[in-house]
């Protein structure tokens, strides 16, 4: 398995300190990743956009000890340590060839933190943990790595799949910042729950969760933490977590150390009134929506970046979600009659809903592959395989492939709702429970631990373990 890169600001914020940190990496192995109704401006009191009472120099916040002291009067749930591989990052971070990127980091975190805020506080995930989609992602729903790690919370396809991300012809919802941060918040607390240690499970987040359980069996120690294993971890992970602990420090002091909100943004994200998240299960693409609603396409594609074709593909048995900008709720019943009339709707919906609902098939030509011919058509290697029921990735000139499969993610939804395998697994030695959950979709930590009545994490060759797996 690949350990999976960054997009390209992620990677300058992530090794900015060149002269301290290694700048590669050469890990071979695969993260196990995993991404109300209305979306609320940032509140005043909010520890991200909070104004110093107390106004003191900039040397006062770079000052070591007092950056340790500002760290400890953060510090909630994830231990925020200071030591001289933090300190390297913040120096980066307030550095002035970065102003200007960590602004608009502010400015997006306007939209997208409040989401994130939503989602921990319903999964009880701590807070702080907002941060760590910068280092990931630079808060970029479209941000893909150069091994396929895609979305704000960064997930390899894999991955998302197994924390039950929908990835078709026309949805990736690793690029929804609401599917995607229930997901990263999913495999965060399972770590968690496996590691016992905050730190330790945003390290696995980088690096997987079996190459921080083998780091802990290396460095020998009984109850360690992120520091003690340090010097185990893959390079990138190393550099990981003091990048975390850097942000949350720069941006919980952005007004003190001089890097400013944009004002009068216009960004597609900007929203006045704040946004409104409704269902839609009938098969509607955006422009239709954005015409019933008097709308700026353009916005609307920008608050739902995971539909790959700007077009919803919803259904009653699976609605899909649409995120607005706050409009006057009468204006609601334009978009229920275009959607529920075909004959007073926008003739851009049914020209989308004749046209997309078929499959369509591609002849292979020769020098095409399969990651070719995805690209063209914008859909996923895997998909084509299980489409055209391919057991390889070969395919050779003159074959027909389907590239499109109607309804394939409402038929896909409605059969794992009615079927739930349950298997039993044998514990081997040197099993985990980390390493036993990867073996089968949809199994975590922690529910094999509720169906097995385990209160800790510890288990022995030769029990048997119900596995509850899709």
């Amino acid at each position: 398995m690949i350990l999976k890169s960054f997009s390209a600001f992620a990677v300058g914020l992530l090794f900015c300190v060149q002269s301290t940190r290694a700048t590669s990496n050469k890990d071979t192995e695969e993260p196990s990743r995993l991404s109300t109704n209305s979306v609320a401006p940032p509140r005043e009191d909010d520890s991200t956009y909070r104004k110093n009472t107390v106004q003191q120099p900039l040397s006062w916040y770079l000052a070591p000890q007092n950056i340790k002291k500002q760290l400890d009067t953060l510090q909630k749930a994830v231990p925020l340590t200071y030591n001289s591989y933090v300190q390297s990052y913040i120096n980066a971070y307030t550095a002035p060839r970065y102003k200007n990127h960590l602004s608009r980091m502010l400015e997006l975190a306007q939209y997208y933190f409040p989401i994130y805020e939503k989602v921990f506080a319903e999964t009880d995930l701590p807070q702080e943990i907002k941060y760590l989609s910068i280092i990931e992602s630079a808060l970029n729903p479209h941000a893909v790595s150069r091994v396929g790690a895609t979305g704000p919370w960064q997930f390899m396809f894999a991955t998302a799949k197994a924390f039950n991300l929908n990835i078709d012809n026309y949805v990736d919802e690793r690029k929804d910042p609401y599917a995607a941060t229930y997901a990263a918040a999913a495999y965060l607390k399972d770590a968690y729950n496996e590691f016992g240690d905050w730190q330790l499970a945003i390290a696995s987040y980088n690096c997987g969760k079996g190459n921080v359980a083998r780091a802990i069996q290396r460095s020998g120690v009984e109850k360690p933490d992120y520091w003690t294993i340090w010097q185990y971890l893959p390079r990138e992970t190393r550099n990981y977590v003091p990048a975390f602990i850097a942000m949350t420090y720069v941006l919980s002091n952005y007004e003190v150390l001089g890097i400013t909100v944009p004002s009068g943004s216009t960004s597609a994200l900007a929203t006045s009134e704040g946004t409104d998240v409704i269902l839609i299960d009938k098969f509607t693409p955006l422009a239709g929506v954005a015409e019933a609603l008097n709308l700026d396409l353009n916005q609307l594609i920008a608050l739902n970046p995971a539909y790959k074709k700007s077009i919803i593909n919803g259904t009653p048995e699976a609605p899909k979600r649409l995120v607005v900008p706050a409009v006057d709720k009468t204006a609601y019943a334009s978009l229920y009659a275009a959607l529920n009339n075909p004959t007073d709707a926008p003739a851009k919906v049914i020209a989308a809903s004749n046209s997309d609902r078929k499959a369509v098939y591609h002849l292979v030509k020769r020098g095409e592959s399969l990651s070719s011919i995805a690209n063209k058509y914008r859909v996923e290697v895997q998909d084509l395989k299980v489409w055209n029921k391919l057991k390889r990735s070969a395919i050779v000139p003159g074959q027909r492939l389907k590239i499109s499969e109607p309804n394939y993610a409402a038929e896909k939804k409605s059969i794992e709702k009615k079927t739930v395998n349950y298997v039993t697994y044998k514990v081997k030695s040197g099993d985990t429970l980390s390493r036993i959950a990867q073996k089968y979709r949809g199994a975590t930590v922690s529910n094999i631990k509720a169906m097995n009545n385990l209160k800790g994490s510890s288990i022995k060759p030769g029990m048997t373990l119900k596995i509850n797996a899709l």
